[in-house]
């Protein structure tokens, strides 16, 4: 929680001069955002100076523990604010369906009807965090225009004042969060009125108040009858704490419910040994009132207790086991996998560090560590064997966690790690069991030392069965990562050919989406005097695409080699698809290039058209005639076109992943592409196929592979 302090009161400036920075700037900020919009919860994160993590600074409405999983976020995490901040726009969440299917993790932890606008602090040149804040769920499902407008004029003031607040060096002090002021004393003192206290304490039913963190204010008399726990025990305490029946998640959830949706909630509960009481809560921006009374029909109903001596778990523990569980769905390759472990599940154990283990040809491998500032006990446990006596090894071969609070106790077991220097002081060993077998060893290290309770061991283990299984998927993903990777690299050419009078550079970047690997290819073939340049794209993402790709690209070569034409080389490769039986079309464009001409001969079929880049800077785009994608028809023709590459001429040929994304109009990303290369086509080849794709390898989702091959026509000598 972070406020800007003036650091000393100032007389109001006059007209003109800017006022100090005040404080409590994040609070108040919050508050009056809120209340414009009529919004009931809201928080303001802050961006860490030193690292892309996001920090709650200060909460209003609900209590922190709501949003305990996302009190420190990575900026590339897949929430709102992240969002908002990363991309600099609005986020918007209209309610619990859109939210499920947006933001999975955020709806399993939270699965109630709201709303929800996320917003970046950020001036033109930098981000300070970001804001976002809820409606229940009765809220219309679009953002209206005033709303919007009143959130984005409240950010940017905020991100001014922040703004300001860095110029004049003014340091950052906590500020409370915004709760109603929790309600103490009697009845009298709560309801007002001597004579209201009387009449609710006629009332033949409970009734008791709630702050916004489940305390209460209020019990009447028949509450405390119904409940069988005198008033003096309950006020200023939570109910599901004084009333042990009543310590259970699910009826704690129901209060989180009520205050995250706004709307009236009720369950029934059994209190020992027969009884069943039916609740309903009336939630409000301040608080809850409870009604409570006996419930009929359901005195059949049993309910399971807990084993004697067992306390249920809180509900804090298992949002955040589900939103850690979520998460780790979410990691594709080993590294996602450590990096989400640093950054979710050691701050919320409270560890410092972090050391990921796995095990190849008998040895001890580190697949990626956190928080070590001296590396060398990590260097020295990478590929050691398995046989030597160390914690990692041990726990590996023997599946059972290893528990250490302090580093003496583990050196007495392990004096070979004695001669090497760590920052921690306790560790906890977690043995990485998928299916049956151990798949690594999760490491989690503490600064200090630390006592290891029961309850604690029993979660940390069942937290490393998470990781477990999110590690096996990892492991695979990135075992078939490179063998696609292997394979495109196979399929494609290594390096571009040497030819006279042509200057040749290419491109080739996978999709995001899938095992990196497509049917996009390219090659470029020399021949007597001449050459040849194809590029295309093979209908698919897999396996079986680059292996049909590179069947294309060999008869391709073979074609041209026994001396076709260009025409010709279509059909025959057209047949060729055919006769292979496969279901996959291609499309493709082939042209022969004569230098000494300076022509060159272009076919196509079904391929975007290329771009030419005349001597004087100006680009159009190629009309040409064409037949349709490959392995369709076995009667078509692909007609040719000749063009004229005069010295300085530049072709660009590609894929359409280079202009096609969703929601763009291709005619437009096709005049965007022409503009870039009017702009950047002066710049030496490899330059120009780099700033070429930046703009689509920036995107961060890219639906299609992209293959790139740019041909200029050099001067005579």
């Amino acid at each position: 929680m972070v406020g800007v302090s003036d650091g000393q009161s100032s007389p109001q400036a006059p007209a003109g001069v800017r006022a100090p920075v005040g404080r409590p700037l994040l609070s108040l900020t919050l508050a009056s955002m809120m209340d414009e919009v009529h919004a009931h919860s809201g928080a303001v994160y802050l961006l860490s100076p030193d690292q892309p993590v996001l920090e709650m600074a200060v909460m209003a409405g609900l209590p922190r523990a709501f949003a305990a999983p996302w009190e420190r976020v990575g900026l590339s995490a897949p929430i709102p604010v992240s969002d908002a901040v990363r991309e600099r726009r609005l986020v918007w969440v209209g309610d619990q369906e859109e939210m499920a299917r947006r933001y999975p993790r955020i709806a399993v932890v939270l699965p109630y009807p709201f709303s929800l606008a996320a917003l970046p602090v950020a001036t033109e040149t930098r981000a300070y965090g970001a804001i976002f804040v809820t409606w229940p769920g009765s809220h219309p499902p679009e953002l209206a225009d005033w709303e919007r407008d009143h959130l984005l004029a409240a950010s940017h003031r905020l991100a001014m004042r922040l703004e300001r607040a860095a110029e004049e060096s003014v340091p950052v002090l906590p500020e409370p969060d915004l709760l109603a002021t929790p309600l103490v004393g009697g009845m009298s003192g709560t309801l007002g009125s001597v004579e209201a206290a009387r009449m609710v304490a006629r009332l033949p039913y409970g009734l008791c108040s709630l702050d916004l963190h489940g305390r209460v204010g209020f019990a009447n008399a028949a509450a405390s009858e119904l409940l069988d726990v005198p008033v003096s025990r309950l006020i200023g305490t939570h109910l599901w704490a004084s009333v042990p029946w009543l310590n259970d998640p699910v009826y704690e959830d129901r209060y989180r419910a009520a205050l995250f949706s706004q709307h009236v909630t009720s369950f029934v509960a059994l209190r020992p040994p027969g009884e069943w009481l039916s609740f309903r809560m009336y939630p409000s921006t301040n608080g809850l009132s409870v009604r409570i009374s006996r419930a009929r029909g359901v005195a059949e109903m049993n309910r399971a207790a807990p084993p004697p001596g067992e306390a249920p778990r809180r509900l804090v523990s298992i949002t955040q086991v589900l939103s850690l569980a979520g998460a780790l769905t979410e990691a594709v390759g080993v590294q996602d996998v450590v990096q989400l472990v640093a950054d979710e599940i050691a701050p919320a154990v409270g560890s410092q560090g972090l050391v990921m283990m796995g095990s190849r040809a008998g040895r001890l491998l580190v697949l990626g560590h956190r928080g070590y500032g001296d590396t060398r006990v990590i260097d020295w446990h990478d590929g050691i064997p398995l046989s030597e006596p160390t914690p990692g090894s041990q726990v590996l071969r023997s599946g059972v966690p290893a528990f250490f609070e302090s580093r003496d106790e583990m050196e007495r077991l392990y004096p070979a790690l004695g001669g090497h220097p760590s920052e921690f002081s306790a560790f906890a060993y977690l043995p990485l069991i998928a299916s049956g077998r151990p798949v690594g060893v999760c490491c989690l290290s503490y600064a200090a030392r630390h006592h290891f309770a029961t309850e604690e061991r029993a979660v940390l283990t069942s937290l490393a069965s998470l990781i477990a299984q999110a590690l096996e998927r990892a492991l695979l993903y990135d075992a078939k990562h490179r063998l696609a990777h292997g394979l495109q690299e196979a399929l494609l050419p290594h390096s571009l050919p040497t030819l006279d009078g042509i200057e040749a550079a290419a491109r080739y970047l996978p999709a995001t989406q899938g095992m990196d690997i497509g049917g996009d290819f390219y090659d470029l073939v020399p021949t007597q005097g001449m050459a040849a340049a194809v590029i295309g794209d093979v209908q698919g993402h897999n396996v079986t695409a680059a292996g049909l790709m590179g069947q294309v690209r060999t008869a391709v070569r073979a074609y041209t080699a026994v001396g076709q034409a260009p025409e010709e080389v279509m059909r025959s490769t057209n047949r060729l698809l055919l006769d292979l039986g496969s279901d996959l079309f291609a499309s493709c464009l082939y042209l022969r290039l004569d230098p000494a001409r300076r022509r060159a001969v272009m076919s196509r079929a079904g391929h975007p058209p290329p771009l030419l880049r005349k001597p004087d800077g100006r680009a159009r785009v190629l009309d040409l005639a064409g037949g349709p994608l490959l392995g369709i028809d076995a009667t078509a023709t692909y007609p040719t076109t000749e063009v004229v590459l005069s010295p300085g001429s530049l072709l660009v040929l590609y894929t359409d992943g280079l202009v096609e994304s969703p929601g763009t109009d291709f005619e437009d990303a096709l005049a965007e592409l022409r503009h870039r290369l009017t702009e950047l086509g002066d710049r030496p080849l490899d330059d120009l196929a780099d700033a070429l794709v930046r703009h689509a390898a920036d995107t961060q989702e890219r639906l299609d592979d992209i293959a790139l091959l740019l041909l200029r026509a050099l001067p005579e000598d």
